[in-house]
């Protein structure tokens, strides 16, 4: 259990170092970093003595173990001596503060960002094991990566969190017992690959075979057994190879030390999975490791080995030639011994010099030394002039990064996001200078419109307040409600997300098509009132109008695109569908010497009433034809009417030759006709086709619109008095912005 640790104030804090007090003089500039780590274990001690971490191992050991892991990487007194302070940040009031006025601001900064990325880890993990608002292990391991990857900014926190990790599976290892589950595959996923991209080898190693030991311990015991049965008889193969090789290039010339190389058991276990081997058929079990001056003797052994041994082509890799992205260089052979005419096992032989292979075993870490003196104390820049060491480091974080960004330029990790937390510890990713709210929207949309405040690492924050990486986000929601108006406003910067913006909109979007429905069903249900007709379902009714539902219906209505006129005609339909008696226009019966002047003669008949059938609405020119209907006279169709061609198929008996009688301009005939338009719907469609009519001077008495899926079809009555000239004022309102086609029914 966790021993409490009282919380030190800066005065505290101060009197618990009274070895080394600070002058004002000095607060304001970093201290001399002479005994450093001695200092750093004195202030941390009695915060950490009897802390103990998680995994039960005492917080000061783990920290020596640190500091001891970041020497063997090549870390500075300085990088060794930040191991403690890390740990001692939780038990001080004002941490950045106190050890800032002790140790000096970077040391401050780094202590605060590694704790903040410990804390960020831990509640990752407890996320993954039951998460709420992510998708799975999988998901929160990939944030975890990136997260990682945007508070090492500072090289340091890397440093100090593979040292850190590396020794929480040592000491597992040691006491025999099982880390977490997400502890080993954060550890195999995101830890080993970022050691691998530094190029900090013995550190990835390592923690792929403890993590794999933990992660998949049946296995581990395998391989490690199959190893440990052979490893009597290759270490002595070994050393006889070792020694033959030794002798051979010191008479070249060539001064080398050989020796034999490890092999990590999960980089085998890869190799077998990958290539589908059997445990025999993994090259480099037996392996040897030649260090040497320069380059040159580099090739004068590979010349030599090539020529004492049986060289696989296939198997050969010049990386000096041709360096790994993270700056490896080596060379790399296989060859098999002839013994007796046959190829022995096979070996695989490294050949490097010895500044490739301290870059090898340590990566970047064999080049981080820091000044740790002068007036700007530990600032975290390179000594002896390594400017070229610092950009590899930059460039094999930012590669890791491109990694993850799918190699896309400009589209960076550290360019444009940030990685909060939920409460229940969900990584949330959000744009650069988001607010709680495009966090709360992308949590979910519900939350969004019901945000009214928000806590940020248990801080009330005004809702505009731009986010930080690491930071914890609590919503404080209304049961129900809307969002603001201002949070469109971009000056008020409430949003920094487009989705979020678009939720938003939406949200009002929804509001105004809301009461617009309203207005049009309170229009609906006055015409039905009227009419008598209050029982009939406004369903059926928006059916036989030709709309989805009756919301569409209210919602054309509310917006004075669609004619209450027409729910009157429906619910007053003349006696003959086909028929359509006093709509739109009289026709004029013939007189005497005057045979349908403006109307219709039909031929030989004289003084017969005659009607326009509303189905395919005839007007002059048009061709037509006449039905003789029970009842009701002859019904006038345009010769290519389907309808009329139907009826004629089954009663060709009553088709009568009809035909437009002479008319006079000042007769003011008018005919009913339909036009059919598709466009692509936009806003203002309807009202810039209205306006082609009106300047027309074509009186339109009824509209019909529906929407689908971006496309509008609108079907317009208009009355004419002439078809011919119907023709050219379509081609104009063919013209419109939108209109894919406009023809006559």
């Amino acid at each position: 259990m966790k021993r409490e640790q009282p919380q030190l104030s800066s005065a505290d804090a101060a009197a618990s170092v009274v070895d080394y007090p600070l002058s004002a003089a000095t607060a304001d500039r970093a201290p001399v970093i002479d005994n450093m780590l001695a200092r750093a274990r004195a202030f941390a001690e009695p915060l950490i003595a009897d802390e103990t971490l998680d995994t039960g191992e005492n917080t000061l050991e783990h920290a020596d173990a640190v500091a001891a892991i970041v020497r063997g990487m090549g870390g500075s007194e300085a990088m060794q001596a930040a191991s403690y302070l890390v740990y001692s940040c939780q038990h001080l009031n004002r941490p950045q503060e106190v050890i800032a006025k002790v140790f000096g601001d970077n040391f401050a900064a780094l202590a605060v960002e590694t704790t903040k990325l410990v804390h960020v880890q831990k509640q990752a993990r407890s996320a993954t094991i039951n998460p709420r608002e992510v998708d799975g292990a999988s998901s929160q391991t990939e944030n975890v990566r990136k997260m990682l990857l945007a508070f090492s900014r500072d090289l340091r926190v890397v440093m100090l969190r593979l040292a850190s990790r590396l020794q929480t599976l040592r000491h597992a290892a040691a006491i025999k017992q099982p880390v977490n589950e997400s502890v080993a595959r954060e550890s195999l996923e995101v830890f080993a690959p970022l050691a691998n991209r530094l190029g900090i080898w013995q550190i990835k190693w390592e923690i792929e075979d403890l993590s794999f030991r933990f992660l998949e311990p049946d296995t581990y015991k395998l391989i490690a057994r199959l190893l440990d049965e052979k490893r009597v008889e290759r270490e002595e193969y070994v050393e006889q190879l070792r020694n033959r090789l030794e002798r051979a290039l010191a008479n070249e010339g060539v001064r080398a030390a050989v020796q034999g190389r490890p092999k990590n058991i999960y980089s085998i276990v890869k190799k077998m999975r990958g290539k589908s081997l059997d445990f025999g058929q993994v090259f480099d079990i037996i392996a040897l490791r030649v260090v040497v001056a320069d380059v040159k003797d580099c090739y004068t052994a590979l010349a030599w080995v090539h020529t004492h041994f049986q060289a696989l082509d296939e198997e050969f890799d010049d990386y000096i030639a041709r360096p790994k992205p993270n700056g490896y260089q080596s060379l790399h052979t296989v060859v098999r011994e002839v013994m007796d005419g046959a190829p022995g096992k096979p070996i695989e032989i490294q050949i490097r010099t010895e500044q490739m292979h301290d870059h090898a075993e340590h990566g970047v870490a064999a080049h981080w030394a820091y000044k740790e003196a002068g007036h700007k104390g530990y600032a975290g820049v390179w000594a002896g002039g390594e400017y070229d060491a610092k950009i590899a480091v930059l460039r094999q974080l930012l590669a890791w990064e491109r990694d993850l960004s799918g190699g896309l330029q400009g589209q960076g990790l550290f360019d444009d996001r940030i990685y909060v937390l939920t409460p229940d510890a969900a990584i949330v990713e959000l744009p650069q200078g988001a607010t709680p709210v495009d966090f709360a929207y992308s949590v979910h949309t519900s939350l969004g419109h019901r945000c009214r405040g928000a806590r940020v690492d248990g801080a009330m924050v005004p809702l505009n307040t731009p986010l930080q990486n690491g930071q914890t986000v609590e919503i404080v929601a209304a049961k129900e409600g809307g969002p603001s108006r201002d949070w469109l406003n971009a000056e008020l910067g409430y949003l920094a997300s487009h989705r979020a913006r678009a939720k938003v909109r939406a949200w009002f979007n929804a509001q105004i098509t809301h009461e617009t429905v309203a207005r049009g069903r309170e229009a609906v249900e006055r015409v039905l009132q009227r009419e008598g007709k209050t029982s009939i379902k406004l369903d059926d009714l928006a059916s036989q109008l030709g709309f989805k539902s009756a919301d569409q219906l209210f919602e054309v209505v509310g917006k004075d695109e669609f004619s209450l006129r027409n729910i009157e005609m429906l619910l007053r339909p003349p006696p003959d569908p086909l028929l359509a008696p006093g709509e739109g226009v009289v026709i004029k019966k013939a007189r005497a010497g005057n045979s349908g002047k403006g109307g219709v003669l039909v031929v030989g008949v004289s003084s017969l009433m005659t009607q326009l059938a509303k189905c395919c609405r005839p007007a002059p020119p048009d061709a037509i034809r006449g039905f003789v209907t029970r009842g009701h006279g002859v019904s006038i169709h345009r010769s290519d009417c389907s309808n009329f061609r139907t009826m004629a198929s089954r009663d060709a008996a009553r088709v009568i030759e009809v035909e437009w009688g002479e008319r006079k301009a000042e007769d003011g005939s008018v005919y009913a006709v339909d036009v059919a338009v598709e466009a692509a719907d936009r806003q203002g469609l309807l009202r810039d086709i209205s306006d082609v009519f009106a300047r027309e001077k074509m009186n339109v008495i009824g509209v019909q619109t529906q929407s689908l899926k971006g496309t509008a079809w609108m079907t317009f009555t208009i009355e004419i008095a002439d078809a011919g000239r119907l023709k050219q004022v379509l081609a104009v309102v063919a013209s419109v912005s939108g209109v894919r086609s406009a023809r006559r029914r």
